[in-house]
């Protein structure tokens, strides 16, 4: 292969068999200008001031510097309502991953040859991500009334929607050979699916339901803000009556948590893989 000089930087590559390919021009400059052009129209839309952004910004270090030292008389309040977030990510996680196992079958092209079928669970998984847990922590609340069943419920419909999704999406990426050769030797085709496709997703199954979990921990947190329970509840009152050393306690707690909990689901993904 020779390559030949071209005007505006562009390459000639001379083929062996005598075909010549001519280098295409960049689009990295033409993506660069409206990638700058979103960025400013969406400045503009969204009324943000980078401004007030640079000049405002201390604020938010002196609330930080209000918090510390924190509290820790107040770590006896937090007790209760941080178990109820960590039992109300557990429970949900564990109910939303259930859920989802059936719905991902049936979603996924390879297992089910009805495309209305696949079709309709696949929209009803993007519909339900669609949902934001607040919304549905709020929704949950008005349903079942204030509490941490309402958080359990919102957090269980967001894993159900986040794990389905990637569920049948590995399920659509597995080998089927050894689905149809189990199938041909007369296995029923529920039997076939379990001992052929459900080992091949398995593990990272397992994985995306703990990387959720340490993630529900968190989202937890705050939606006691619509009275779902757990930490968002007395988070919520303590920064409305600026009780920032209470405050401050309050989130020690829950990095203390969510450290342990990522720290553990970190040690279960690895024997998994």
């Amino acid at each position: 292969m020779v390559m030949k000089p071209m005007k505006q930087n562009r390459k000639v590559f001379v083929l062996a068999n005598g075909k010549t390919v001519i280098e295409k021009r960049s689009k990295a400059p033409l993506v660069a200008v409206l990638l700058i052009i979103a960025a400013v129209v969406s400045g503009k839309v969204t009324g943000f001031d980078f401004y007030v952004l640079v000049t405002r910004i201390s604020y938010f270090f002196v609330m930080i510097g209000d918090m510390f030292p924190p509290d820790w008389g107040y770590m006896s309040a937090v007790w209760t309502p941080l178990l109820d977030t960590i039992k109300m990510s557990l429970l949900g996680s564990a109910i939303g991953a259930l859920l989802c196992i059936p719905a991902a079958m049936l979603a996924s092209s390879n297992l089910v040859k009805a495309k209305a079928v696949t079709a309709f669970f696949k929209f009803f998984f993007s519909v339900v991500r669609t949902l934001p847990t607040l919304v549905v922590a709020l929704i949950a609340t008005y349903v079942f009334g204030l509490g941490t069943l309402a958080g359990t419920v919102a957090i269980a419909v967001f894993t159900f929607a986040y794990c389905g999704k990637i569920l049948y999406e590995q399920i659509e990426t597995v080998d089927m050979g050894a689905h149809e050769a189990l199938e041909a030797l007369g296995m029923g085709r529920l039997s076939a699916i379990r001992h052929s496709v459900w080992p091949q997703v398995l593990p990272s199954f397992l994985s995306t339901v703990l990387f959720c979990f340490e993630g529900n921990v968190r989202y937890a947190s705050i939606l006691g803000y619509v009275g779902a329970g757990g930490l968002g509840i007395i988070l919520n009152e303590k920064i409305g009556w600026r009780e920032y050393p209470r405050v401050g306690m309050i989130l020690i707690a829950l990095f203390i948590a969510v450290v342990a909990i990522e720290s553990l689901s970190s040690w279960l993904r690895k024997k998994l893989t």
